[in-house]
């Protein structure tokens, strides 16, 4: 097993004292200046009128990337916005955010027992119709598309990556994996920054059992996940992974069901630096 800082094109395994690290690492449009919305925009998608909110940078003329930032359950588009800070890091860097709505305050992940699951709302389609409309409408770069999520919407997050790998180039899930019924055949290799904390009483980092909103599912573990990425992205015991992609797995020892505190700016870190 090699060792090797995040920095370094390398896989391996990195343990310091509040995290560690399993790494698989690898070596436009017109410009136009965009107002902020005031108000949750809205998009019609299979027969539903579907909310988010949206954050461009004042004064941007041409978006680097676009994040999509996903609620967990019982919350909502705005809440995740207000928890994360990620616009500040928008501001930052330059690009746009959006904090989708989530039907019954949750998402079909397909773990089964959410109201969206139960409904067969199809919120794949929903967050890519949006990625589309949005990457038109503010001349995105179509490989600079992310997502990132917290809970529930860190399963949707590895569902979306799973199923439109063609639309998201990189993914950074904290707190979520997927059930273990799901399946993930990604159409390309996705880079992935996964985060979680070991005594999370919520989603276990070991798997097995959780009752979310809806009741309850059994999850694949953080460092399952992580290894079911790693062989889709065809990662190795050497440097090397397919289309320069890399799956981390961040672990804080001891850390609960919180979005940590570098979590924003990290994954931007992470997203700009894999992109297509």
């Amino acid at each position: 097993m090699k060792f090797a800082r995040l920095t370094v094109r390398r896989c391996g395994h990195l343990a310091l004292a509040a995290f560690c690290v399993v790494a698989c690492l690898t070596g436009g449009g017109a410009g136009h200046a965009w107002a902020i919305p005031d108000q949750p925009e809205r998009l019609d998608f299979g027969g539903l009128v579907r909310t988010y909110s949206l954050h461009v940078p004042a004064g941007l003329d041409h978006p680097v990337g676009l994040v999509v930032n996903l609620h967990g359950a019982g919350a909502t588009g705005a809440d995740q916005e207000r928890d994360t800070n990620y616009d500040a890091v928008a501001d930052a860097h330059g690009f746009i955010v959006a904090y989708p709505d989530g039907i019954d305050f949750s998402w079909a992940d397909g773990r089964g027992p959410s109201q969206p699951d139960r409904q067969g709302i199809d919120d794949v389609g929903f967050i890519t119709a949006l990625v589309g409309k949005l990457v038109a409408d503010f001349g995105v770069d179509p490989g600079h598309v992310f997502a990132t999520g917290m809970s529930a919407g860190a399963f949707m997050v590895n569902r979306l990556a799973c199923e439109r790998a063609d639309v998201f180039a990189a993914i950074a899930p904290v707190a979520g994996t997927l059930g273990v019924n799901a399946g993930c055949a990604p159409s390309r290799p996705v880079s992935v920054l996964a985060t979680h904390g070991t005594a999370d009483p919520i989603v276990p980092f070991d798997g097995g059992g959780m009752n979310g909103r809806g009741g309850p599912s059994v999850i694949v573990s953080a460092p399952e996940m992580v290894a079911r990425w790693r062989q889709a992205d065809g990662c190795q015991d050497g440097p090397v992974c397919a289309a320069g992609t890399a799956v981390v797995l961040k672990q804080i020892d001891g850390g609960g069901h919180v979005w940590p505190g570098d979590a924003s700016d990290a994954s931007w870190q992470f997203f700009a630096a894999h992109s297509r």
